[in-house]
């Protein structure tokens, strides 16, 4: 089987997400089912998080431990502050609340959730003592602004990184982030290749607070009937097609999403003349499109 740069995320699996999510989370069954085809269809890495409400204890309960994947975890956001007694503890027992929770014996991968924290050496520290103790075999952070993405691959601290990487949020592209990951053998995942479902969504549906996204999306259907693709197609193939992606994490919350999504990975096409013109097109995107966290405190104005 053809190896995949695809790693399954599951936090559709234990929370109602996206925008343009509208039936909610799966049921267990469900879940349990994709899960089943995604392992069968070759993918070997599980993205997973305290944060994403139970999705630990499905993939416990699920018997995650009994399948040759890896599973990466992540600390709980905004868990230690400055103030904080003996991090390094805390560190730990996360670490073992998210191995109990799913049966495993180690980690494949453990992220900071809060970019912050990987300022604080003492939680650094608890990261590297985990290591040393096998609870984990490799750590990084999961970051959302441009200087901490350069600040933690150029540490030679970390393993893994994690990005957010969409046609709307080209911003690591500008820099020598992806140059400077290489030389320091940083494992890059590519998160938000569908901006949690905004570069699907039909028009009508794009809420009030929004509006400007609306502007963005016509754009991208005028460059991507061009070259005779779909929203679909282009923005996960954006994604997945580029050179120094390591790995694309992509959640999903039907069996038909996570089939398409398979079969897209595996589709020979020529994408890069589109992949020019989207590049070209898409330059400085306002924050409050490309960063979800935004979203619900503009709607509050």
């Amino acid at each position: 089987m053809t190896e995949t740069k695809l790693c399954l995320g599951t936090v559709q699996f234990g929370l109602d997400y996206g925008i343009n999510n509208f039936a909610g989370k799966p049921s267990k069954a469900n879940s349990f089912e994709m899960l089943d085809e995604a392992i069968k269809q070759g993918i070997s890495v599980i993205d997973t998080a305290v944060a994403y409400g139970n999705a630990e204890e499905i993939l416990g309960d699920y018997g995650i431990a009994n399948h040759d994947v890896k599973v990466i975890s992540k600390l709980k956001p905004n868990l230690i502050t400055k103030d904080s007694k003996n991090p390094e503890d805390v560190v730990e027992q996360q670490v073992r609340g998210s191995l109990a929770r799913m049966g495993l014996g180690q980690l494949d991968g453990y992220l900071l959730h809060t970019p912050e924290n990987f300022y604080n050496k003492r939680i650094i520290e608890g990261l590297k003592r985990c290591k040393e103790q096998g609870l984990i075999r490799h750590f990084g952070v999961s970051i959302y602004e441009m200087q901490h993405a350069l600040d933690v691959v150029e540490s030679g601290e970390v393993d893994y990184i994690q990005i957010p990487y969409s046609i709307f949020d080209q911003r690591v592209d500008r820099t020598n982030f992806f140059e400077i990951a290489k030389q320091n053998s940083v494992t890059v995942y590519a998160r938000s290749a569908f901006l949690q479902g905004l570069i699907l969504m039909e028009e009508s549906k794009i809420p009030s607070h929004l509006e400007m996204a609306k502007g963005y999306l016509r754009k991208f259907d005028q460059v991507i009937t061009k070259y005779g693709f779909t929203r679909v197609e282009a923005a996960f193939l954006f994604a997945y097609t580029h050179p120094n992606i390591d790995y694309l994490v992509f959640g999903v919350d039907k069996m038909e999403h996570l089939l398409e999504d398979i079969e897209l990975s595996r589709k020979i096409v020529d994408f890069a003349p589109c992949r020019e013109e989207l590049s070209n097109s898409f330059l400085n995107i306002s924050k409050s499109i490309i960063f979800p966290s935004l979203w619900k405190q503009k709607e509050g104005e």
